[in-house]
């Protein structure tokens, strides 16, 4: 079993809700999400690591996509994959 655990800080309590919120009906049985103030505690479970990396892609678009519409985040993601592909 693989498993990846992300934590995720925010400035406040209402954007970290929000975007907790925002991603939380995307996640059932794929990934376990909980808010703790201001913080977002993720844990992903695979038994392979393609389908960790796709669960972690498709969470973190997720993420990227409330962000964005809360305002935090401005302009286009860096490409830190370097595939060119936005993600």
């Amino acid at each position: 079993m693989i498993t990846l655990d992300l934590r995720i800080q925010y400035d406040d309590e209402r954007t970290a809700k929000a975007v907790f919120d925002s991603i939380s009906p995307d996640n059932e049985g794929y990934v376990s999400a909980e808010l703790r103030g201001n913080m977002l505690l993720i844990a992903i479970s695979s038994d392979n690591a393609g389908t960790m990396r796709n669960t972690a892609d498709d969470l973190m678009a997720c993420i990227k996509a409330a962000e964005e519409a809360s305002g935090l985040v401005s302009g286009p993601a860096p490409d830190l994959d370097g595939d060119t592909l936005f993600e």
